[in-house]
């Protein structure tokens, strides 16, 4: 319900109190209740901005759980094929993408399309697991051979890697796409009518 006031709302609260509990003999769960402005409460998933025409976007703790639930099938297919554990992924990304097709801000779908492709190269990195590996197969992916060997051999973990330019150009997005990795922008798109 919304008011205008701070004030009004500890009243209307406290007469739905009496109410919920009097009347129809229901508990009140105290940390989904709550007097407070609309941005700072979430419901079903979904928020609201602070703008003056208010619109839906998904909430925090939603983007945290799914990226919670992604992390653990990524953890369980790293040696796994990763067209296989793509195939595996899509009714999960189309499942939830299509829960919050209301959203109306599209910036968390993009923020998480470029996490979730960083996340892929890096199984990658770690399924090539020696440097002559991971050379051998940025070079067959296209790299020239001294950018290659500097690539292969950094030094550093499989996450700096998935996001450098040397595995973003030899794991290029329209070859995540074709092994069958599901845009959750262009979903929402298609699920919205948006172009």
């Amino acid at each position: 319900m919304y008011v205008r006031s701070q004030a009004a709302g500890e009243r209307v609260m406290a007469s739905l109190e009496r109410f919920l509990q009097g009347k129809l003999r229901l508990k009140i769960n105290r940390d989904k209740s709550a007097v407070a402005r609309p941005w700072d409460r979430k419901f079903l998933g979904y928020s609201v901005t602070r703008d003056r025409l208010p619109k839906l976007k998904v909430s925090k703790e939603s983007v945290k759980r799914f990226q919670d639930k992604l992390r653990q099938a990524f953890h369980r297919g790293r040696g796994r094929n990763l067209a296989a554990q793509l195939h595996e992924l899509t009714p999960v990304l189309r499942g939830w993408v299509g829960y919050f097709r209301l959203a109306q801000v599209r910036g968390v779908f993009e923020t998480l399309d470029q996490w979730i492709r960083r996340k892929l190269r890096a199984i990658l990195w770690r399924q090539w697991k020696r440097w002559r590996t991971r050379m051998k197969e940025l070079r067959r992916r296209g790299l020239a051979p001294q950018r290659a060997a500097c690539g292969a051999t950094n030094g550093r973990g499989p996450w700096w890697n998935a996001g450098a330019s040397h595995m973003n150009e030899a794991v290029p997005t329209c070859w995540l796409r074709q092994q069958g990795l599901v845009s959750l922008v262009q979903e929402h798109r298609r699920l919205t009518g948006s172009a």
